[in-house]
């Protein structure tokens, strides 16, 4: 009898944020549907370490990458470091593709699988794409995007509008069994505040300082409020001082159960964080990061706004009364908030990670869990929008370089 043979490998670079790491695990779970493992390459940061806790299936190696900020002889030692890792690891054990979720510790291993002959893509959430992806785009065989406007801004001619991928358990929910399970109140109307992993300090403010409003308008209120590390206490003697009920924490690794426990989200505007209010159908106000890179977020909160699908303020421009007045009237207006859901479902696209997961292997001559058309054939589901731009794809030489044990531990780290 003949030894089965292997499966294949797809090796996910998904690190640094929470918005590169779960659209990243949402198209592992496709892909382990369809028979491959999965090797997730991850960066040191808690905010990685944490969420990779809750997927023991799932093969981790740790990146010795760092963010650029500011000091580039650190960005580029971490990088070459890091280059060096996956060329190590990808020796042990070859991935037939290499996705890239930008971020810094997307280019390495995207290097490190041309050198071994493995098909590279990437994935960018954002409608503004990030310094990685855009250099990327030079070099991968094909990218996918969230919004059909970052298309437009990579230089790559293969490309397809999937839509951002978000978890299977982010889907409507019973509010009052979410509200339970987190130990609040099942009937009171409940307002979540979440600044997502990069940036909460400056949401934070302005919530707070709209607390006497919101609560002498809502006694009934309750909150739940996801602060960051830093905000902590800082929160919790706020709602103390006014006596409101609420439960405060720096994070949650269930976000499902918290929007689902939502009447209103106050958020940031990551993509991630958009894509998973869409399937949940959860209306919010949106607080785009001023800091945010290329003031990304700004844009993506726009794309939802102009459509109806959520409300935007300006974190340093919108005073502690009007923001509260603003949320105060959602609070009150069901109308206003069902309007907002009617809208939110036409930014979800539930079949991204698995249309992902389809056309990645398609491209590597692998199977597929569904019949897959012929190359020439290949068309994306109408809703994908693909625009092909014609133009010159960019080439050149990539000077790209041992977990232990490939893939026999779950989680190594790579010095």
């Amino acid at each position: 009898m003949h030894p089965a043979a292997p499966m294949p490998l797809v090796a996910i670079a998904c690190g640094g944020t929470g918005g590169h790491l779960f659209p990243g695990l949402a198209i592992a779970q496709e892909l382990q549907r369809r028979n491959c493992d999965v090797l997730l390459l991850i960066s040191p940061k808690e905010v990685d370490q944490q969420a990779v806790r809750a997927t023991p299936d799932l093969a981790v190696a740790t990146l010795p990458a760092v963010a650029l900020q500011g000091n580039w002889f650190a960005f580029v030692r971490a990088s070459l470091a890091s280059l060096r890792a996956a060329k190590r690891l990808f020796a042990t054990r070859a991935p037939q593709a290499v996705l890239a979720m930008g971020g810094f510790t997307s280019a390495p291993p995207v290097l490190a699988a041309r050198s071994c002959g493995a098909k590279t893509f990437l994935h960018e959430s954002n409608t503004i794409p990030g310094r990685a992806n855009r250099w990327l785009a030079h070099f991968v065989d094909e990218a996918f995007v969230g919004f059909p406007e970052a298309a437009q801004r990579l230089w790559i001619q293969r490309h397809a509008v999937t839509g951002t991928p978000v978890r299977e358990q982010f889907a409507p929910a019973d509010a009052a069994s979410c509200r339970l399970a987190l130990g609040l109140d099942p009937k009171r109307p409940t307002l979540v505040i979440t600044g997502g992993s990069q940036g909460a300090t400056g949401l934070n403010d302005l919530v707070l300082a709209a607390l006497p409003e919101l609560t002498a308008r809502h006694p009934e209120l309750q909150f739940l409020h996801l602060t960051g590390a830093s905000d902590v206490d800082k929160a919790q003697n706020a709602y103390r001082q006014i006596k409101a009920r609420a439960r405060v924490q720096p994070f949650l690794t269930e976000m499902e159960l918290a929007l689902g426990a939502a009447t209103l989200v106050i958020s940031r505007a990551g993509a991630s964080s958009l894509a998973e209010l869409a399937a949940m159908r959860v209306p919010s106000v949106l607080v785009p990061l001023p800091t945010a890179a290329d003031d990304h977020q700004l844009h993506n909160a726009r794309a939802f706004t102009d459509t109806g699908a959520a409300r935007r303020v300006n974190q340093r421009t919108t005073s502690p009364a009007q923001f509260g007045a603003l949320v105060s009237g959602l609070l009150a207006d069901d109308s206003a908030r069902a309007r907002m859901q009617t809208a939110l479902a036409r930014w979800h696209q539930p079949t991204a990670a698995a249309d992902i997961a389809e056309r990645m292997l398609a491209t590597c001559g692998l199977p597929v869990a569904l019949a897959t058309p012929a190359e020439a054939e290949w068309q994306p589901p109408a809703r994908f929008a693909k625009s092909v731009q014609q133009r010159q794809r960019g080439t050149g030489a990539a000077d790209a370089g041992s977990l232990q044990s490939a893939l026999g531990q779950h989680h190594s780290a790579i010095p």
